[in-house]
């Protein structure tokens, strides 16, 4: 579901820097209210999951793979001015040091991902799971259904997009300059594969670890509520906390699954690919600037190594850099103890 570097615009992705800057503005003021210093690693951890699970691509009807995104789990638990930072962490390394995303629809990308779906997942969740007990089957079902109409939304968004370009940017023989297929072609490809598969298992990935922090934590569901500091605290600290550093430690082992689906996500394409897709031509401004970022380990393959051994230490070079970056800028925005 990202939109790499290509195919929109310039004026577009400026566009997207703008829609999606007043979040992460807002985000660094909202946090230092919600969150404390001592929290700081599991917003590291939760963006660090969103990280790797995006790495899990699965295979889509149509040929094409598509990924979950940890989004509205993120902002469940962290609440969604939290996951705008989280997501947005993620999806800039993603780009920068594997080439995953562009640098250019970046506004776009973290629009779609980092804004969109954290808040539609996270308002769905608290409409259906309501005034119910931590302990409810409520909340395990709200989290499924809010995390498989987020991603299907934020896949809309990308869908319209894609879809507005060939309409709005034509080269002088009346060619599209950017993304090709128009809305008609966009909107149908993108929602029919995330409907019957990629955001069920966005569904079943954000139900699940609710499930699971109900039998373990549960004041780990409460961070965002009127749960005093100290508690807050306590339960970020719990040794059961502990375990879901052991969780993503497992994911990482397993990331080279991702690499067992065939095909390309859609909209992703190389202009060979499109060439090879029977589009007929290259758009001229995809192929002026869908390689403006050089990034040192595209596609998360490593130079010397297979493919299984490249994907696993791209996946913890990526984990480390997330959390690292996470941590520097949560730190920036949460409130230090002296404030508190």
């Amino acid at each position: 579901m990202h939109i790499p570097d290509g195919y929109l615009s310039p004026a577009s992705c400026a566009v997207m820097y703008a829609a999606a800057t007043p979040f992460w503005y807002r985000a660094s003021q909202k946090v230092k209210w919600v969150l404390t210093a001592k929290m700081v690693p599991l917003i590291a951890l939760f963006a660090a999951f969103s990280f790797v699970i995006m790495m899990f691509n699965v295979p889509l009807p149509g040929g094409t793979t598509g990924h979950a995104v940890g989004s509205t789990l993120v902002a469940i638990i962290l609440g969604p001015w939290a996951a705008v930072i989280a997501i947005s962490v993620a999806l800039a390394i993603q780009a920068l040091c594997f080439g995953d995303g562009g640098i250019l629809a970046f506004g776009a990308n973290c629009f779609n991902m980092a804004v969109v779906m954290p808040f539609v997942g996270y308002y769905i969740y608290r409409w259906i799971s309501g005034r119910s007990e931590l302990a409810s089957l409520r909340r395990p079902i709200g989290a499924a259904i809010a995390g498989y109409v987020a991603l299907s939304i934020a896949a809309l968004f990308t869908a319209v997009e894609f879809g507005l370009q060939p309409y709005l940017f034509k080269a002088a023989d009346g060619t599209p300059l950017y993304a090709p297929y128009g809305l008609s072609v966009a909107i149908p490809a993108m929602m029919g594969p995330h409907l019957l598969v990629a955001s069920v298992v966005e569904a079943l990935v954000t139900g699940s670890v609710i499930a699971y922090l109900q039998r373990v934590n549960q004041p780990l569901l409460m961070l965002t509520t009127e749960l005093p500091a100290e508690a807050r605290e306590r339960a970020v600290a719990s040794p059961r906390t502990r375990i879901l550093w052991i969780g993503l430690a497992i994911l990482i082992t397993l990331a080279p699954l991702g690499l067992l689906a065939p095909g390309t996500a859609w909209g992703e394409w190389g202009g060979e690919e499109l060439r090879e897709l029977g589009l007929g031509f290259i758009p001229q401004g995809l192929e002026r600037l869908g390689g403006i970022w050089p990034a040192p380990i595209p596609d998360y393959e490593v130079p010397g190594l297979n493919a299984n051994l490249g994907y696993i230490l791209s996946a913890v070079v990526g984990i480390v850099l997330v959390s690292l970056v996470t941590w520097l800028v949560s730190r920036m925005v949460v409130r230090q103890p002296t404030e508190i």
